[in-house]
């Protein structure tokens, strides 16, 4: 669909107010669908992300289980009025405005390119979309503004159409269809409709009429359409060049009509989306669950505040009749009152030294602190629960990891004291192992830094220790990871120093009135020292013996690796170029023939070898 065929669509659609958002469901990867009940009937709404959108008569069959970001829209959505449905100019992009709760909700399709579905809070910034990406000018990410690059031209008044005009070395036609968005049939008929050659230099063009003659396509769009299917689409009116072979009552049952119904999918695919909606589901109950307990702790605080005054008379009250009665007797008396604030206390907790009030929220109070104090407690319950949640909603940004099904499953390395740390084996196979923070650091040194064994630094500060377990002809790779997994790769320097000393020459014994803090170390006497070493990371798959992710300096994976994609800093945060490094590799590794092979690269295996900072993929 154009961006004038979305115009029309949504213009019809605006008649079918007053809406409400009822069910919502995913079907595939890219098509959402929607029950919106009306006054006088209910509608099915389809979106197919980067195609069409339209109402149906017919949706597809529901999924067994709904898919986390289907669950994500019934929570915000479901029930809720759409106040208002819009597009942006005539781009492929137009939104409904729902309101539910006090709030008000944006939800954002987009079907240009690859297509989006993005749901926003009424101040632009993303809750969730179907697809996260990273543009060169906008981030479609949970928690980013949502911002519409460009404009076409309905932004546009006479003088910059004109200018527009003037400003390119089109065709008058390419001109409308490319710079003013309008697509090439669309662009076509408004040169019709001027009786212009559409070959015509832009420059050389009437603006005034081209504009004008614009604007009456525009209102024979939104005000004259007898929409039809013709040999080459389906549009909203009838086009001078076109011959329609049906012709509808509405441009959504035309639409309906021209795109197929989907095809079932593959049982095996059904199988694996099955799943990874499965999985998606108990994300999203888990992260509904953790907001309703916020929002069930919240109304305690408020009930408290609320009825500070009545709060605090019983806490004094039971704070004095502590001193004189044990808390039988306190419980006791408490049941036999029949007025006053004691009829407020619903429950006795006499080991806890606590007491549950009725303040139109069932509110459990210790009586040895205050009012605030007992504010506190729900406040911490309520830091942690948010804590809880944040971890469920990165977990639903991750990948679901796929089983292996069929074929020989790879065997996968038996955990070593060393894969907790930065490690890897040099060209020469001599192993090479690194912290990964000021704590390991110390260990790695305190404990396994023995004779015969080389410890390497970086010329720079906040880096890993290196500590090579033997003999290497090649140390000039430890003192590489040295520098790269330091912090200057996260300062984006591309090459940085680095120096290797012996076990004896290390101590945790500072100069005299002097202190050394956790993870740093005195190194004295002579040392070995590497100049202008390149940053640089390979991160690899190593398939003999085992399979397992590998990572460390590009000479030594490139010779323990199948397949690698090598790193250097860059603009992408460590967990994004973790996610592309997977995406790489799984994409390489089907070459391989392997079985099982996502359930070994996964984002948690690649990541441990991402260098702190920005990073980007090395051209190869």
């Amino acid at each position: 669909m154009s961006g004038i065929d979305v115009l029309a669509m949504v213009e019809e659609l605006k008649e079918c107010l007053p809406l409400w958002i009822g069910k919502v469901y995913q079907f595939g990867e890219k098509t959402i669908g929607i029950r919106l009940g009306g006054e006088q009937e209910k509608n099915l709404f389809l979106i197919e992300a980067g195609r069409r959108a339209h109402l149906v008569g017919t949706l597809p069959a529901a999924p067994k289980n709904p898919t986390g970001f289907a669950m994500l829209l019934r929570k915000y959505l479901e029930g809720g009025k759409v106040l208002s449905i819009g597009q942006y100019g005539i781009e492929r992009i137009f939104y409904f405005d729902i309101g539910k709760r006090e709030q008000i909700y944006r939800l954002i399709i987009e079907l240009f390119d690859e297509g989006n579905v993005i749901l926003c809070r009424e101040d632009g910034t993303i809750i969730m979309p179907l697809w996260h990406h990273r543009f060169r000018d906008r981030d479609v990410i949970k928690d980013a503004s949502y911002v519409r690059t460009g404009r076409d031209c309905t932004d546009f008044g006479p003088e910059e159409f004109s200018a527009l005009l003037e400003n390119t070395t089109k065709d008058l036609v390419k001109a409308l269809a490319v710079d003013c968005r309008l697509g090439g049939m669309y662009a076509e008929e408004v040169c019709r409709m001027a009786g212009v050659d559409k070959h015509l230099p832009a420059p050389e063009a009437e603006a005034e009429s081209i504009y004008r003659t614009l604007h009456a396509l525009l209102h024979r769009i939104t005000a004259e359409s007898i929409p039809v299917i013709t040999a080459s689409g389906c549009w909203p009116i009838i086009l001078d060049a076109e011959v329609p072979l049906r012709t509808f009552d509405s441009y959504h049952q035309a639409l309906d009509a021209y795109y197929p119904r989907e095809e079932p999918a593959k049982e095996e695919q059904k199988a694996r989306v099955t799943r990874q909606e499965s999985i998606r589901s108990r994300q999203m109950r888990a992260v509904a669950g953790f907001e309703e307990k916020i929002d069930r702790i919240q109304r305690k605080i408020d009930a408290l505040y609320a009825n500070y005054l009545l709060v605090e008379e019983i806490l004094h009250s039971l704070q004095d009749a502590r001193t004189r009665h044990s808390w039988q007797e306190i419980a006791h008396r408490l049941h036999e009152a029949a007025t006053g604030a004691a009829r407020r206390i619903v429950q006795v907790y006499p080991e806890e030294a606590a007491v549950e009030i009725d303040l139109g929220e069932r509110v459990k109070v210790f009586v040895a602190d205050s009012v605030e104090t007992n504010a506190v407690r729900y406040y911490d319950q309520i830091k942690k629960l948010k804590k809880k949640r944040e971890g469920a909603l990165s977990a639903l940004e991750k990948p679901v990891v796929e089983k292996a099904t069929g074929g020989k499953r790879p065997g996968s390395a038996k955990p070593r004291w060393y894969h907790r740390f930065r490690w890897f084996y040099t060209s020469d196979d001599v192993l090479v192992v690194g912290g990964k923070d000021a704590s390991q650091n110390e260990e790695l040194v305190k404990k396994y830094l023995e004779g015969g064994d080389t410890f390497l630094h970086a010329e720079s500060h906040g880096a890993s220790v290196m500590v090579v377990k033997g003999v290497t002809l090649h140390p000039e790779e430890a003192a590489q990871a040295a520098v790269s997994y330091s912090g200057a790769w996260r300062s984006g320097r591309f090459s940085g120093d680095a120096y290797a000393a012996a076990p004896e020459q290390v101590s945790k014994t500072p100069p005299s009135g002097e202190y050394i803090s956790r993870g740093s170390f005195v190194v004295r006497g002579e040392r070995i020292h590497f100049h202008d070493v390149p940053l640089r990371v390979a991160i690899g798959l190593q398939v003999e013996p085992m399979v397992k992710v590998i990572g460390g300096p590009p000479s030594t994976i490139q010779k323990h690796a199948r397949i690698w994609v090598g790193l250097h800093p860059g603009q992408f945060e460590p967990n994004d170029i973790a996610k592309k490094v997977v995406r790489l590799l799984k994409e390489k590794a089907q070459s391989l023939g392997v079985a099982g092979i996502a359930r070994i690269i996964t984002t948690e295996s690649v990541a441990a070898f991402v260098p702190p900072g920005g990073s980007d993929i090395e051209e190869t």
